[in-house]
């Protein structure tokens, strides 16, 4: 099975059982009734069919895990301190992962088919499928303190995707957590977004709050979000086990030039067709244009570069009241107070008029 998963394109490669991680439902559970999945709602719409691989397909009897490595070639975290540029997390950079993974995933599992029989079924990250504990319980790494899935072997740059069958194929054994006394990703997080070890409070934490999140950033995060403008990399990036890791193989996850570190002035003045041409292909476009200029106006709000807050104001006519409300703050930050009081009008949008207040309050 390995050599077949690393003949077409995959890292790493384990299998386990369909009823082998029954904590899930558990944790699962918790982090629904807590909230901390906040505007996520098909989480808990679906809760029921990720508690267990079976409640998904019930006949089932091993499942195959494979990570696909996609390791950056420079340090994630360096572009933090250029803050009139974009940062955009590692695996947004290039091509989305969705696709290219379910087409690998496909040849295996037709392989396999050809090879021993049986049925089989593919999923990749969109499907109802908890695939960190299934990765651990098939020997690919453990669950970090960060949540995350780290292996000894490519740190915390996997890319996941799982093949059900129907075969009762023999199980690989998990391996040890390896996190220690260690907590740097959770010392590291900007907002916080850990009330304690392995357990994540989503509404906290920067890639939800930049890419899941429909509505405006709330104020409390704003200035911790950094110039991070697609998700963050802080918690993965400052692993320790990512000293053993390696630039990832597969070109098209490869992160584009233009992706690297763009500048904040150039992605600002994106409408919805020069915002779908740059990032096609990426998994950047899911978020939408109107979502993503909310991220890059709360950067130049963060950037102290009095410089591009000609660009907010422009945005202060925006046809979107999600980007009128962050050009608000964003100036509000930028600008002399007696500039900004000079910007103040009354906006057709009630959700704006209240950022125009708190930054007058």
């Amino acid at each position: 099975m390995i050599d077949k998963a690393r003949a077409c394109g995959f890292d790493a490669a384990g299998i386990t059982r369909p009823d082998a991680t029954p904590e899930t439902s558990e944790r699962l559970a918790r982090f629904i009734a807590d909230g901390a999945h906040g505007d996520m709602d098909w989480l808990a719409t679906t809760a029921g069919r990720r508690a267990s691989p079976l409640a998904l397909w019930p006949e089932a009897r091993s499942v195959i895990m494979l990570g696909l490595n996609y390791g950056p070639d420079e340090n994630p975290l360096a572009i933090l301190a250029q803050r009139s540029k974009a940062a955009i997390s590692v695996y947004a950079k290039g091509d989305d992962y969705h696709e290219l993974i379910k087409k690998k995933l496909k040849e295996i599992a037709r392989w396999l088919v050809a090879t021993a029989g049986g049925d089989v079924k593919v999923f990749v990250d969109t499907a109802a499928v908890m695939e960190k504990p299934l990765a651990a319980s098939a020997g690919l790494g453990w669950q970090g303190k960060h949540t995350n899935l780290v292996s000894r072997q490519y740190g915390s740059w996997l890319f996941l995707g799982s093949i059900f069958t129907t075969l009762d194929l023999p199980a690989d054994a998990p391996v040890d957590d390896s996190c220690g006394s260690c907590r740097a990703c959770l010392d590291i997080c900007p907002t916080a977004a850990f009330p304690a070890p392995y357990r994540l409070d989503a509404r906290r934490c920067i890639s939800y709050l930049t890419i899941e999140h429909k509505g405006p950033i709330p104020r409390e995060f704003r200035g911790a979000i950094g110039n991070r403008i697609y998700g963050c990399d802080d918690c993965l990036a400052v692993c320790p086990w990512n000293k053993f890791a390696q630039a990832g193989r597969e070109a098209k996850l490869t992160a584009r030039d233009s992706l690297r570190a763009p500048d904040l002035a150039e992605l600002s003045g994106l409408d919805d067709a020069r915002f779908r041409t740059l990032f096609a292909k990426s998994p950047v476009k899911r978020t939408g244009r109107d979502r993503f200029i909310r991220n890059v106006l709360i950067a130049i709000g963060n950037s102290g570069d009095s410089a591009l807050a000609q660009e907010a104001t422009r945005l202060l006519d925006d046809a979107s009241p999600l980007v009128r409300g962050a050009a608000v703050w964003a100036l509000s930050r930028l600008l002399p107070r007696a500039e900004f009081e000079k910007l103040r009008r009354d906006d057709g949008d009630a959700t704006v008029n209240e950022e125009w207040a708190a930054a007058f309050g």
